[in-house]
């Protein structure tokens, strides 16, 4: 599930209330999304991920409710609440939610 829409700039608001879970599903809500890179909020249930993938865009994962199990290059970690992880561009990455969690996703576009 996708909710494209930017957040109100200038106006404070509070990340882990910003998303909310969906039963067996992953919801992404854009909060700005520029030529340079977008931030994007995620929510995930749990058993939920996202395969595979690469991205032409370094990225910061934010961790901010739950855990996160995050490959990269092949090497599993497990990301905790209040945790941040830097996924480098073009490098193969999944994500997985044994237990249920919430991220904030920073990409910026590599040179």
């Amino acid at each position: 599930m996708t909710q494209e829409k930017n957040a109100t700039k200038g106006i404070p608001f509070h990340l882990t209330n910003h998303v909310d879970y969906a039963a067996d599903s992953v919801v992404s809500k854009t909060l700005l999304k520029k030529e340079v890179g977008n931030i994007t909020l995620f929510s995930f249930d749990a058993g939920q991920g996202l395969t595979e993938h690469t991205s032409p865009f370094d990225a910061v994962v934010h961790i901010l409710d739950g855990e996160a199990e995050i490959t990269i290059g092949g090497k599993t970690q497990k990301v905790r609440a209040g945790e941040m992880l830097i996924m480098p561009a073009n490098v193969p990455h999944s994500l997985h939610a044994a237990q249920r969690f919430k991220m904030l996703l920073i990409m910026i576009r590599s040179e």
